[in-house]
């Protein structure tokens, strides 16, 4: 088993001192947003299409996805930046131009990329933290959407304002919609973490609490079975 990289490793020793402080503090932040879906939405016109987000750390977003019913694989991984680039130890450093993604795969018919999106801005993420997620600080655990097609752009964008103008928020969104150079997945050891280690203290406190919002806010679109990478 590889050992766990320096940077978060320091955020669940960190959480892990915090006792009552972390619990309050994750609590606050790991909230479902109660938001209304799309008013503007991808017709579904594929039998199998993707989508690549990121919101902070890609272990508590992977989880989510992993339980979304229509969607047959999520991916951890790194979308913004290059190739050459596309490892953690680089990208933990936070000049590599990646954020720490997921590449969802799904069937349009089932849920369609505005639902995965609703879902995104409810429970995945806190799209109101600027280069942030939770104990996790840098331009890596931005909040950006990275479309596929010219279609998921436009879903997006208008996603945004729609929510930006509902005011359901406490501040304006800090997600940015950014063109998609390219996935790449992540290491081995940072598939399927959730599942891997359900009691981590980081995966506790920090991701645990968004499956179950999951579960609560969309109980039609939850599956209590994941689909796994590995």
């Amino acid at each position: 088993m590889p050992i766990r990289p320096l940077p978060r490793a320091l955020s669940a020793a960190l959480l892990a001192t915090a006792g009552l402080f972390a619990a309050n503090a994750a609590g606050a932040a790991e909230r479902a947003f109660i938001i209304p879906p799309p008013a503007v939405d991808e017709p579904a016109t594929a039998a199998q299409e993707k989508a690549v987000i990121a919101g902070g750390c890609f272990w508590g977003v992977q989880a989510v996805f992993q339980h979304v019913k229509g969607v047959t694989s999520a991916v951890s991984g790194y979308a913004g930046g290059q190739a050459s680039t596309a490892d953690y130890d680089t990208v933990s450093g936070g000049r590599s131009g990646h954020a720490e993604s997921v590449e969802i795969t799904y069937d349009p018919k089932q849920v369609s990329y505005g639902q995965l999106l609703q879902i995104y801005f409810s429970v995945a993420h806190d799209p109101t933290q600027l280069n942030r997620q939770g104990p996790d600080s840098g331009t890596q655990y931005r909040s950006t959407v990275f479309p596929t097609n010219d279609s998921q752009r436009k879903v997006a964008e208008a996603y945004i304002a729609q929510l930006d103008k509902a005011g359901v928020y406490p501040k304006t969104l800090a997600t940015t919609v950014e063109p998609l150079k390219g996935f790449y997945p992540a290491e081995g050891y940072h598939q399927d973490y959730l599942v891997r280690h359900p009691y981590s203290m980081y995966i506790m406190v920090n991701d645990v609490p968004k499956v179950e919002n999951l579960a609560k806010t969309f109980p039609g679109m939850y599956r209590d079975k994941p689909v796994l990478v590995n």
